[in-house]
């Protein structure tokens, strides 16, 4: 089946025309462009500011010029991950999609669906003429994936709305009424390196399922460079080692699926068995539910670059081992959530030069403050040098809104059961809209869609249906002003 041809077809039609455009984060040009022209095409006022963002204005429908304005919101950028085994440029390609029951799924990349559903939505309603709506203003940012620049640089008065749905969640039950805010944490150092003195082995960790570094912290997946630092560790502990290079995990917002790590170990055959039948089986058992495709492979290997010296191999493996990675902190207030976590998203280490790059999340800057903290002092200890950056609000919940409540009444008369209305571990822009937008009611809701940041992502059908049905019962039912 075609996607042309599932429902609603609005949606999968400019969602195919969406994935047809290469969007990188922080590479954006093409789908500014492509947002621009469609906006433009309709008639409709089209601005475009200085850092990117799209801004599309569409009047009131007759009847509804008295309602409260809306800001519909949702990010051009997508995460890009692709398996190693795909031969994929996603600054060129379009994505490729397909069809697999009741979910629409890539060919072993990123999807997109975050967050070009709730593009492909925002774009839907402003070619409609048959659905009803207050005046809109369409908010398409960029570069929310890698720093929420676009968020970031939009300026007080740009806007006049007076509520902000931002569609971009990933459980079509839940009503999002708050979000954690991020720090990027980058720890880095230069060593000397000199011949290697033993014999060289190739640690490899692949088959991880990956997922989101906010949504999926707490679900307890493995991290390549976690499981690469406990491998190192027992090198460590066992025989004198030498680092030649890392490569593990890639974008600060994706749990790291795949890691490989060279070094130069003495005793290296005997080193090897025993890392097999312990170590490696202890860890595979560990991860045998969660990660039921996990792959640890030790085996000799060549290598014609030096190693960086067994002290200063020492100082990074112990670092390795003990940057916090996963939950830091559940929230005393809200049930469930994850108040505090760190990813350890990629280690590069390569001619000796070192570069780790975390990211911290929290719905409470204190405690965003004291995960980056932690992190700094471990890598201090080290003497490795760390660098702060990137960093952005949470999004406080406000119970008791007024388009909480209205959105509370439609979802349960139209689906005969409650909605759980949540904060999330993700991050969201409506945080730092919010520093700008003091007064603006805020709520962020979606379709749901499986594996965002990861190649497994898949976005359901079914749900698409039901959120659009959502989304304009919404908009038809927004307050007077």
């Amino acid at each position: 089946m075609e996607l042309s041809n599932i429902e609603p077809q609005i949606i999968w039609k400019n969602f195919s025309k969406l994935n047809a455009v290469p969007r990188p984060s922080k590479k954006e040009g093409k789908v500014i462009a492509f947002i621009k022209e469609f906006g433009e095409n309709l008639g409709l006022e089209t601005t475009v500011d200085k850092v990117g963002n799209v801004i599309i204005k569409k009047p009131a429908t007759a009847g509804m010029e008295n309602r409260k304005s809306v800001v519909l919101q949702s990010h051009l950028d997508m995460v890009c991950q692709k398996n190693n085994d795909v031969n994929f440029d996603f600054e060129t390609e379009g994505i490729k999609m397909e069809i697999d029951g009741d979910w629409v799924k890539a060919k072993g990349t990123t999807l997109g669906a975050d967050n070009g559903l709730g593009v492909a939505t925002i774009m839907s309603i402003l070619e409609s003429s048959d659905i009803p709506h207050p005046d809109l203003e369409a908010l398409f940012t960029i570069d929310e994936e890698t720093g929420m620049t676009g968020a970031l640089g939009l300026k007080p008065g740009q806007l006049t709305g007076q509520i902000l749905l931002n569609l971009d969640t990933e459980e079509d039950d839940e009503i999002d009424i708050g979000c954690a805010g991020g720090i990027d944490v980058t720890i880095t150092q230069n060593y000397e390196t000199e011949a290697a003195k033993g014999q060289i082995i190739r640690f490899e960790v692949k088959g991880l399922q990956g997922g989101h570094s906010g949504m999926d912290i707490h679900k307890g997946f493995g991290n390549a460079n976690i499981i690469l630092g406990r491998l190192l560790y027992k090198a460590l502990e066992k025989e004198n080692i030498q680092l030649i290079s890392i490569d593990g995990g890639g974008l600060r917002n994706a749990i790291p699926r795949e890691g490989v790590a060279i070094a130069s170990v003495r005793n290296a055959q005997e080193f090897i068995e025993e890392l097999t039948n312990g170590l490696k089986k202890e860890i595979l058992e560990e991860f045998a539910t969660v990660e039921p495709n996990l792959q640890i492979n030790v085996e000799n290997s060549t290598s014609s670059e030096k190693a960086i010296s067994e002290a200063d191999s020492k100082k990074i493996i112990l670092t390795l081992k003990s940057l916090h990675n996963g939950v830091y902190r559940m929230s005393p207030d809200v049930k469930d959530l994850v108040e505090s976590s760190n990813n350890v998203a990629r280690v590069e280490l390569n001619e000796g030069g070192l570069k780790i790059l975390n990211l911290s999340r929290s719905s409470v800057d204190s405690s965003k403050d004291s995960v980056a903290e932690q992190l700094k002092s471990v890598a201090e200890l080290a003497g490795m040098n760390t660098v702060f950056s990137g960093s952005y609000p949470g999004w406080k919940p406000k119970l008791g809104s007024e388009i909480v409540q209205l959105m509370e009444k439609i979802y349960t008369e139209k689906f005969t059961e409650k909605p759980h209305v949540v904060a999330c571990h993700a991050g969201l822009e409506c945080g730092i809209i919010g520093a700008n937008y003091p007064e603006m009611e805020m709520v962020s809701f979606g379709p749901t869609i499986r594996g965002a940041h990861s190649p497994d992502e898949k976005a359901n059908i079914s749900s698409t249906q039901k959120f659009w049905g959502f989304t304009k019962d919404i908009l038809a039912n927004i307050p007077l002003k």
